[in-house]
């Protein structure tokens, strides 16, 4: 009797590992990333529990918090790896401690967590490999990890997911396939013809959305935007930014014209996701703005793949726009991705006098025209 196709196979390629370890990360869940012969246990710093610090600091190979460069620049601590820098963990410090490496939300009122003595010996590649994760997770970049001996027995031992790293970087650097996997009329306010289209990618992240006005004619310029995902501004009409306003105007634009297409990217915060938004809205509060903010959290000006705009219009048969924007960063990644911008529409709305700041950081350090 046959027991099926010889060639059949179910084990996950590499986007779904790395989609099984961003998982296991939010929950909790240490994993193992290798390389050859070399191997670490990784725990996102922001969900480590006292058990598995506990357990991380009874392996030999010395335990320790990995944090972007921006982030130990603010610790002042010393990054040997260049973009990043590996904390020693005291063997007398609880989770707490670590939490509060990775996390600034105290750091002003109690700015002393140190001395803290970094590694200077040794490849930092895979807890490089381990921080994106937790950028990928939507978490603070910060990884509590330790040197283990035989990787993949130690993860089959322990059950948990083991990533190679050797596959990783190809797969880091490129935009996951993106699929249209529904679409249906939608009348809206500014125009009845409207039709919304759900675009997921293969790698299991968020899904992205375009909003067809009229009927666009794929063989001239569509008026288009590219809009990220605001909960605060889009939804609950926040004042701190002109998200909401941007939104609305650009709709009414397009409808007023009779067609255009709005791209609705998930990339909440500039790319770090809502949790981490709040954590730097209240550092705003203590007087941060909204650049050095995220920078105090580990993170860079701006961490969003504009490329997943170029990818959705091309599927929808567009090929050039007259592009809704004031971010430079937007045409020039349109235009390096083959999308012609045959012409840049200013946007300028919504500033209140709660985000009067928040305008000046982005025009004088992101190179907004506003």
């Amino acid at each position: 009797m046959s027991n099926g196709p010889k060639n059949m196979n179910f084990a996950p390629d590499i986007s779904e590992f790395l989609a099984r370890a961003r998982a296991d990360l939010r929950m909790g869940l240490p994993v193992v990333i290798q390389s050859g012969e070399r191997a670490i246990l990784a725990c996102a710093a922001e969900t480590l529990t006292e058990d598995r610090l506990n357990a991380l600091q009874t392996l030999p190979g010395g335990a320790v918090v990995a944090i972007t460069a921006r982030r130990a620049e603010t610790l002042k601590a010393r990054a040997y790896d260049g973009d990043l820098a590996r904390v020693v963990i005291p063997a007398d410090v609880d989770a707490a401690w670590v939490k509060a490496v990775a996390d600034p939300a105290d750091d002003l009122r109690a700015p002393m967590k140190g001395p803290l003595n970094t590694v200077r010996d040794g490849t930092a590649d895979l807890y490089r490999t381990a921080i994106s994760l937790t950028k990928a997770a939507r978490l603070l970049p910060a990884i509590a990890s330790v040197p283990i001996a035989n990787g993949a027995e130690f993860s089959t031992r322990h059950m948990l997911t083991c990533i190679d790293q050797e596959q990783v970087p190809s797969r880091l650097s490129l935009s996951s396939p993106l699929r249209d996997i529904a679409n249906a009329r939608l009348p809206m306010e500014v125009s009845e013809a409207g039709r919304l289209h759900v675009f997921r990618p293969e790698d299991g992240g968020e899904e992205h959305y375009a909003i067809e006005i009229g009927r666009p004619n794929r063989d001239k310029p569509v008026l288009a935007r590219l809009h990220s995902a605001c909960f605060t501004g889009d939804l609950m009409g926040s004042l701190k930014c002109d998200c909401g306003p941007q939104l609305r105007a650009a709709l009414t634009q397009m409808g007023e014209q009779g067609s255009g297409v709005l791209l609705y990217l998930n990339q909440e915060g500039r790319g770090i996701g809502l949790a981490n938004k709040m954590r730097a809205y209240s550092l705003q509060d203590q007087g941060f703005d909204t650049v050095e903010a995220n920078h105090r959290l580990g993170f860079e000006d701006d961490e969003r793949d504009f490329r997943l705009g170029s990818d959705i219009l091309k599927s929808l048969g567009f090929s050039s726009v007259r592009l809704l924007t004031n971010n430079p960063a937007k045409i020039a990644m349109m235009e390096n991705t083959g999308i012609n911008v045959v012409e840049r529409v200013p946007l300028r709305v919504g500033e209140t006098a709660h985000n009067t700041d928040y305008l000046a950081t982005k025009a004088a350090k992101s190179g907004h025209l506003l």
